[in-house]
């Protein structure tokens, strides 16, 4: 995320903050910005040359409040350009469009997921604010290069470990979110969704949504993860998030907590609390297998109950 900034203060923030918060003192002479710590992050990759507006503002690059305000403008556009393409490729390439026929297919329920979700989605941006200011400033585990890696072959250990911690942590949120208690306050918006189209991916209550999210940016705190590897597993988590609420037709698998998986959860509710695996669903006794089981059919076969 600190690349990022760099390069969006570079291109687009350096500019509005010195329209919006003008430094009267600031020169805009590049020969003296090239010698000063600007761009920092991404030199490290590319020699990228400061704006003339680097320094034109009273809110400087490294202060907090502009950082904060930065990283969540940028977290709040890339996940609804994560969401809404994602999700509108899907619908338009997998999902089964027989299920908008679909008994339990709720009037306008497209237009209502995404009102949900575009609703939901600043909120937590906000809250996911802290952990990236975390990281622009220091205090995570992220780190450059895999020259940079904690020993030999941690490079490719790092995608196993990210993904068996965020299962765990994923799958122990989830299913406390459905304790009573929780549910009927929390989670139960998405659930909302018996029959979910992609576009119910992000359809949560703000706080669900950031809870389920935790675990991807509590690791870099905790453990060391190459910054590429971040990026790289952070569009997948997105991609992923999006792929199991569709395509509940597709080859299941033993070991892969997929969309046919994630159609049992919300077929009978219960079971298969899991994000990636069905590793922790088989050792807390929730795991339930698919076995044909559909959308389509759950009417008949089910009396009408999803949950």
């Amino acid at each position: 995320m600190d690349i990022f900034l760099d390069v969006l203060d570079t291109l687009i923030f350096d500019r509005c903050y010195a329209l919006l918060s003008p430094d009267p003192a600031a020169t805009f002479n590049n020969d003296t910005l090239t010698t000063t710590n600007l761009n920092r992050h991404v030199r490290v990759y590319y020699p990228m040359q400061p704006s003339k507006w680097a320094e034109a503002s009273l809110w400087k690059r490294d202060d907090i409040a502009r950082q904060a305000l930065s990283l969540y403008l940028i977290t709040w556009l890339f996940a609804m350009i994560m969401y809404l393409l994602g999700s509108l490729l899907l619908y338009h390439t997998l999902f089964d469009k027989r299920l908008l026929q679909h008994p339990r297919f709720l009037k306008n329920q497209i237009k209502l997921e995404i009102n949900q979700g575009i609703s939901a989605i600043p909120v937590m941006a906000l809250l996911t604010v802290p952990f990236f200011l975390a990281e622009i400033r220091g205090w995570s585990k992220l780190y450059d290069f895999t020259s940079d890696s904690p020993f030999f072959g941690y490079t490719l250990l790092q995608y196993p470990l990210f993904i068996c911690f965020t299962d765990s942590g994923i799958y122990w949120i989830h299913r406390a979110l459905h304790h009573p208690q929780i549910y009927r306050w929390l989670h139960k918006p998405h659930h909302k969704w018996a029959v979910p189209t992609p576009f119910a991916s992000y359809a949560f209550h703000p706080l669900d949504g950031w809870s389920q999210s935790l675990p991807y940016h509590v690791y870099p705190l905790i453990f060391p993860l190459q910054k590429g590897a971040y990026l790289g597993l952070f569009v997948f988590v997105t991609i992923w998030t999006v792929l199991i609420h569709d395509a509940e037709y597709m080859p299941g698998s033993a070991i892969i907590n997929g969309a046919s998986c994630h159609t049992m959860h919300h077929l009978y509710f219960n079971y298969n609390y899991g994000q990636f695996t069905t590793a922790w669903d088989r050792l807390g006794g929730t795991y339930r297998k698919p076995k044909g089981d559909s959308f389509m059919d759950s009417e008949q076969k089910f009396g009408g109950k999803c949950e």
